[in-house]
């Protein structure tokens, strides 16, 4: 019989709701660059596809916009996030983000302006 990989016991406890292992995910600093294969990059922007996904309030967007361009990420790929959740989350929540992440990133949004 095969080892089984750490990903699929990963996996297997959190299906489960094994406690030790929820608990080593959220005792976990959010910044540590071990917690995944990722990358500090790829591990920001899904963060904040993420925020996109829970309608989060707009200091969270102002935390991870900050984090992702601290991580190398681009202006232009912070905007692909919205444009790659858009068909899995919904026009709502994306537009309800969009002037959380402007404001992050310097830009004050006229909402009466439509172009």
């Amino acid at each position: 019989m095969s080892e089984e990989s750490s990903c699929a016991v990963l996996l297997r406890r959190l299906a489960v709701s094994d406690e030790a292992a929820i608990g080593s995910i959220f005792a976990s600093e959010i910044a540590d660059a071990e917690n995944s294969e990722l990358g500090e990059r790829t591990r920001s922007l899904v963060r904040l596809a993420a925020l996109v996904a829970t309608e989060s309030p707009a200091p969270s967007y102002q935390w991870a916009v900050t984090v992702a361009l601290a991580a190398g990420a681009s202006e232009d790929e912070l905007s692909g996030v919205l444009i790659s959740v858009a068909p899995i989350v919904g026009v709502a929540r994306v537009a309800s983000a969009a002037p959380a992440i402007a404001a992050a990133l310097g830009y004050a949004i006229d909402l009466s302006e439509k172009d």
